[in-house]
């Protein structure tokens, strides 16, 4: 299977299908090169709530996850008490996975400890691929891999500072969706747009 062309005239990689939400999803945000420290960890966390779930599922509910977890600011998120887990808990409008949520703000702690004592979120994890996004030249989705050395590397290096949900496959997954590697196919017209140029 290669890009599907849309209604539009537009080839894409044919994941979204024709839902209008996941469509803009991978026009304009997935795959795009994302270097805002707090933006990174918001998706990480986002990343690690679809562990067991479809994307789709998180992106419809991203707005509800803004407003529960104030913005993602992990200054705040790191303060969480045990009370308001307990509030999430019973917020219809999120994932309401009890290890999750308190593994947002075990990640927010880390967030705010990589903060102070490194240069940064970003920069910690785009120096895995030198600053670079890696552009992938797929053809067909079979080709385009779960995970790689440099997701398990990044992997390890997340979980040993404490980030919790953060596998090789969740963490590829976060690569892609923040634009570290370029996985739209060659024939999606993101591709060229996405750094495939």
């Amino acid at each position: 299977m290669t890009a599907i062309k849309h209604a539009d005239g537009l080839k894409r990689c044919p994941w979204p299908k024709d839902d209008p939400l996941y469509v803009a999803y991978h026009d304009e945000e997935w795959g795009v090169p994302e270097y805002d420290d707090r933006a990174l960890y918001e998706k990480l966390v986002l990343d690690g709530f679809q562990a067991g779930l479809s994307w789709i599922t998180i992106l419809r509910k991203r707005e509800n996850f803004r407003r529960a977890f104030d913005n993602f600011e992990p200054e705040k998120i790191a303060r969480y008490t045990p009370k308001r887990v307990e509030t999430l808990m019973q917020d219809a409008g999120i994932v309401r996975n009890r290890q999750k949520i308190e593994g947002a703000i075990l990640s927010a702690r880390a967030w705010l400890d990589i903060m102070e004592k490194t240069d940064g979120f970003s920069p910690l994890l785009w120096d895995f691929l030198d600053g670079r996004p890696k552009v992938n030249r797929f053809r067909s989705p079979s080709q385009v891999p779960a995970e790689t050395p440099v997701s398990k590397a990044m992997s390890k290096e997340l979980a040993a500072r404490g980030f919790k949900f953060v596998g090789p496959t969740i963490v590829y997954a976060f690569m892609q969706a923040v634009g570290m590697v370029n996985d739209h196919l060659v024939t999606c017209h993101r591709h060229r747009a996405c750094g495939g140029a």
